[in-house]
């Protein structure tokens, strides 16, 4: 596994860190490692469009939903011979 150092961090945000840390039971590096895996996992839903998609749902579900009626299908032709 690889090691990582984070030099000039602000008192007030490590402050923040270690008692988000204590308020989850875990060390604050194993706290920077949930939040480095949490920002990851919604980046790569992101570049699935997963993310996207969730987001266009909220906002259009709670309008409701519309019924469509189909147009009726007209036949199809035949499809063309090659054969000749």
């Amino acid at each position: 596994m690889a090691t990582m150092t984070i030099r000039n961090l602000e008192d007030d945000l490590k402050a923040r860190l270690r008692l988000r840390a204590a308020q989850h039971g875990h060390s604050m590096e194993e706290e920077v490692r949930n939040i480095l895996r949490a920002a990851l996992a919604v980046r790569k839903e992101e570049d699935s469009g997963a993310a996207l998609y969730a987001a266009i749902r909220a906002r259009v579900e709670p309008l409701g939903g519309q019924e469509l009626e189909l147009p009726p299908r007209e036949p199809m032709r035949d499809p063309p011979d090659f054969s000749k």
